[in-house]
């Protein structure tokens, strides 16, 4: 059973000094600890939004740095693939011409000497007949 007495009254004393000591000595600074991290939590919270912003726009900014630098590039191998392409077109054509000249004195050689055959064999076509004629009927004629 419970008894009222002195000492009841001095439990509740002790228990109230114990709160305000307790208080001062543990609560309050766990708290202010806890305030204060919660506070600073916040504060990386605002950088770290900051920071994540100013990557998006530098990444946006090297995008379209890269973007720009591949425009140009192509640009430039187009143009290199277009000039070789001439270079190209023009060393064929001066190589056909020469290969056609070539060609063209070729024949111009040929014909020369075709015409000189003709002309040596039309001078003996006579003899080569009657030569001819002679072994075939294989007496002289």
């Amino acid at each position: 059973m419970i008894t009222i007495d002195i000492t009841l009254v001095i439990q509740m004393v002790n228990m109230v000094v114990l709160m305000f000591l307790l208080n001062g000595v543990l609560y309050k600074p766990v708290k202010n600890i806890l305030r204060e991290r919660s506070e600073k939590l916040q504060g990386m919270q605002g950088d770290v939004a900051k920071f994540e912003k100013n990557a998006r726009l530098r990444q946006e900014e090297v995008d379209a740095k890269m973007a720009k630098a591949s425009g140009k590039a192509k640009a430039a191998l187009d143009a290199a693939r277009a000039e070789a392409q001439a270079a190209g077109d023009e060393k064929l054509a001066s190589i056909k011409a020469e290969a056609d000249a070539f060609k063209d004195k070729q024949l111009v050689e040929i014909n020369e000497q075709i015409g000189e055959a003709r002309s040596g064999l039309q001078a003996n076509l006579d003899s080569f007949a009657s030569d001819m004629a002679s072994k075939i009927l294989g007496r002289a004629l």
